[in-house]
């Protein structure tokens, strides 16, 4: 049975589910914490200039600073309408 058992899925326990999901909120609290303090303008004019040309609402619209070192990287990803 020992070596059909590394096969066999594990089911987590409702703590180490739970462990996970907190680790994922901390980190995505600490990136929002170290985002630049101009990255919030930047979003509400993104929005103004693609609002000219598309209706889309703020959820539609995320901004993501990743950090690299000494590289930061901008992503923004826009969900438009069909």
């Amino acid at each position: 049975m020992g070596l059909l058992s590394i096969f066999k899925e594990e089911k987590k326990n409702t703590a180490s589910v739970a462990k996970e999901r907190l680790q994922v909120l901390v980190t995505h609290e600490r990136n929002k914490r170290n985002a630049p303090d101009y990255l919030p303008a930047m979003q509400r004019e993104i929005m103004a200039v693609i609002a000219k040309y598309v209706n889309v609402n703020d959820e539609d619209i995320q901004v993501q600073v990743e950090n690299q070192g000494q590289l930061s990287m901008l992503e923004l990803n826009i969900t438009l309408p069909n």
